[in-house]
C-alpha cells in the first residue's frame, strides 16, 4: 500500500468567464433544463465522473494520471497525483464517502479519502498481468467489485483489504458495472456483448444474453426497482433487463448510426444516455418510451461516463478536457 497527496487550485477570473460563456439553456427541452460545461487542465482527458455529498465533483485525469476535484460554485480545481505511470479510468463515491478509483495505468484500486485527501493504492497481484481496470461498484455488504476489460473481474473488501480476481465467461470485455437496491452486482461486456450476474458468495458469474447478438453492452445501471438499463454500443441500441421476469426490451437509439456509450438512471427513474454520434444526451423517459436530446455546447466531447445526484447529471468530456452538467427538475413541471 503506498500514499501521496498534492493538491494545487485552478482559479480566476477566465475561469468564471468560460463557465458564464459555456452555461447555455438547452434549446430542445427549454427551461427548466440547463446544461453547463467546466473547463479542466488541458490534456487531462477526464474519463468518469462521481459527484460528492458536499458538493464537489471528482473526475479521473487518465491522461494526466491524477484525480481532480471540481467545485462547481467557483471553478476551482484541487488536482492530486496518483504516482508514476497513473492511467484512471472509473470513479465513484463509497459508502465511506472516499472516491474509489479503477487505475488501469496502475493496475491497481485506489481510495482517496474526500477530508484529508490521503492516497492508498491497493494493487493487483503480479500474476494477473495487465487487467485493463475499467469500473467499480460496492454490493449490499460494502465490498468492492471490479471489472477488467482484459478478461477479469474482481472484488476488494475495504475492512481487510482482501483482493480477489476472477476470470471472466468468454475471456475479454467486462466494462460497466452496477449495483441494484438490493447489493446485488452485474457488470457488462463489451467484447463478449453479454450481462452477468455475480454470486456474492461464490464469485462466480452467470451470463445473460440480450436479444441481439453483437450487440457490444458497454455500460449498466440500475433503477430503483432493480430493473437492468443496458448501453449497446455496437448495436446502436438502450436494453432494458428485468431480473425478476427475465424479459428484455430494446430500443433504437435515434439516428442512422448512433453510438450509445454511457447510462445513468437518476432519482426519478429516468435513463440517461450518451451519443457519441449525436454529440448528446439523450433523455430517456420509460413511462412515454421517448427520447430528448441535450446537444452538447463542444463539438467532439465524446462523453464516456454519465453520474448524478438529485437534479443533476454530471459527464466527463474526454474530447474536450471539460466536464459537463445537465439540471433538470425534481418536482412535475406543470
Amino acid at each position: 500500500m503506498t500514499r501521496s497527496r498534492t493538491s494545487s487550485l485552478m482559479t480566476g477570473i477566465l475561469i468564471a468567464l468560460a463557465l458564464a460563456l459555456t452555461s447555455l439553456a438547452v434549446a430542445q427541452a427549454q427551461s427548466p433544463y440547463g446544461i453547463t460545461e467546466f473547463p479542466v487542465p488541458p490534456g487531462t482527458r477526464p474519463h468518469d465522473v462521481a459527484p460528492a455529498p458536499d458538493g464537489t465533483v471528482w473526475y479521473t485525469g487518465q491522461r494526466s494520471g491524477e484525480m481532480g476535484r471540481l467545485d462547481p460554485e467557483t471553478g476551482a480545481i484541487t488536482r492530486i497525483p496518483l504516482g508514476q505511470g497513473s492511467a484512471p479510468h472509473g470513479v465513484i463515491v463509497g459508502p465511506d464517502g472516499a472516491a474509489w478509483v479503477t487505475d488501469g495505468g496502475l493496475n491497481a484500486i485506489v481510495r482517496i479519502d474526500a477530508e484529508t485527501e490521503q492516497v492508498d493504492v491497493f494493487p493487483l497481484s503480479a500474476d494477473t498481468g495487465y487487467t485493463n481496470l475499467n469500473t467499480a461498484a460496492f454490493d449490499g455488504d460494502g465490498v468492492l467489485w471490479f471489472t477488467g476489460q482484459s478478461g477479469i473481474y474482481g472484488r476488494l473488501n475495504p475492512e481487510s483489504g482482501d483482493l480477489q480476481v476472477f476470470d471472466a465467461p468468454r475471456g475479454r470485455g467486462p466494462y460497466g458495472i452496477t449495483s441494484t437496491p438490493d447489493g446485488e452486482i452485474y457488470y457488462a461486456s463489451l467484447a463478449g456483448s453479454y450481462i452477468a450476474h455475480i454470486d456474492r458468495d461464490t464469485g462466480e458469474a452467470t451470463v445473460i444474453e440480450p436479444p441481439t447478438p453483437n450487440q457490444g453492452a458497454r455500460r449498466i445501471w440500475s433503477d430503483s426497482q432493480g430493473r437492468l438499463w443496458v448501453s449497446e454500443w455496437d448495436g446502436g441500441q438502450l436494453g432494458l433487463y428485468v431480473p425478476e421476469t427475465g424479459e428484455w426490451t430494446e430500443w433504437h437509439v435515434p439516428g442512422s448510426s448512433p453510438l450509445p456509450y454511457a447510462v445513468y438512471v437518476d432519482a426519478l427513474d429516468i435513463v440517461w444516455l450518451s451519443d457519441f454520434d449525436a454529440n448528446a444526451i439523450w433523455r430517456f423517459d420509460p413511462a412515454t418510451e421517448a427520447f430528448t436530446p441535450f446537444t452538447l455546447p463542444s463539438n467532439g466531447a465524446h462523453v464516456r461516463q454519465l453520474l448524478g445526484r438529485p437534479g443533476e447529471v454530471w459527464g466527463a468530456e474526454s474530447g474536450t478536457d471539460k466536464l459537463v452538467r445537465i439540471t433538470y427538475p425534481t418536482e412535475p413541471v406543470n
